[in-house]
């Protein structure tokens, strides 16, 4: 005979943090001349978790002729997917949910395009209301905490710092966008052109720096602003008795993925959120630890992708 409490442990086993849900587009908004808004609907995302902040999920894309294999809605779908032969293994991108309307059966997801240069923005490019996705999510059903979400700001932060690219802007403006501004923010947002600014609802208190390359490469305004935006912080708020950085081992960009996120950063101070091209999160990752000696567990680091190398399936 089998308790009430283990009978509660075992449904609870079987119910998968992440799950797949079926969508179609609803509407498509263009943002700027690089970001797209795609709206996703269906009955589905009833139960599709809303957590807010940089919560990662995975959209898997249709094949050239438009067709998606099964998956199933369990916690095996990833196993299933890499088993496929490659004629049926769609494509697989992850990206942020921008917003999730569970009451509305919607879900925002916003794309940069990059022409036919991948899967995701070929598709995204195209996109039709009615056209068919999958969209692999946290389950509202799930009874504990269900991941891809790195953004953790201690209780007794002092200043908040955020840091991106274009493909970190979603993440970003929806981080900044739940802030109370009752801690001083900055966040600084490096995109291709001034034209690809947008719009965010901020509390006061914090602060958004858009920084357009206009041709220039990928870092050279994002760098030197965390640089100066850190020395005025270490210099407004210097943090007395700090332990030395150390070594930092060092991190291969072009094999390795560098994600380094502080599974319990410090009660005060600095807490800072980094992500977008590996190559420039690494010269950021070495300036904060080694040159300033940024406490290593005060910072989450995030290589979304790599310059020059594809993203594979």
């Amino acid at each position: 005979m089998t308790s009430g409490g283990e009978q509660t442990l075992e449904r609870a086993a079987e119910v998968p943090a992440y799950r797949c849900h079926d969508v179609r587009v609803v509407r498509t908004t263009r943002l700027s001349p690089g970001f797209l808004r795609i709206t996703f609907g269906g009955e589905d995302l009833a139960g599709f978790a809303d957590h807010g902040f940089d919560q990662r999920i995975k959209v898997i894309l249709p094949l050239a002729d438009g067709g998606l294999t099964p998956l199933g809605d369990d916690a095996d779908w990833y196993r299933r997917w890499r088993e496929l032969p490659d004629e049926l293994r769609n494509p697989i991108r992850t990206y942020t949910a921008r917003a999730v309307r569970p009451h509305l059966r919607e879900l925002d997801v916003d794309f940069f395009l990059h022409g036919d240069s991948g899967p995701a923005s070929r598709w995204a490019t195209r996109a039709a209301p009615g056209d068919r996705v999958t969209v692999v999510g946290p389950n509202a059903a799930f009874p504990g905490p269900t991941g891809g979400r790195e953004w953790a700001q201690p209780a007794g932060a002092t200043h908040l710092l955020l840091a991106g690219d274009e493909t970190a802007v979603p993440a970003i403006a929806s981080i900044v966008e739940s802030l109370s501004g009752e801690v001083p923010a900055t966040a600084l947002l490096e995109v291709p052109e001034d034209a690809d600014r947008l719009p965010l609802d901020v509390r006061p208190g914090v602060r958004v720096v858009w920084l357009p390359r206009d041709g220039a490469r990928h870092g050279d305004l994002l760098v030197p602003a965390v640089r100066e935006t850190l020395r005025a912080l270490v210099t407004a708020h210097p943090a007395p008795g700090a332990p030395s950085a150390g070594r930092l081992e060092d991190v291969d960009v072009d094999a390795d993925i560098l994600w380094e996120v502080p599974e319990s950063p410090p009660g005060e101070g600095l807490y800072a959120w980094l992500a977008g091209e590996a190559g420039v999160v690494k010269l950021l990752r070495r300036h904060l630890v080694q040159e300033l000696g940024v406490d290593r567990s005060s910072v989450a680091f995030m290589g979304y992708w790599r310059l020059g190398r594809s993203e594979s399936n």
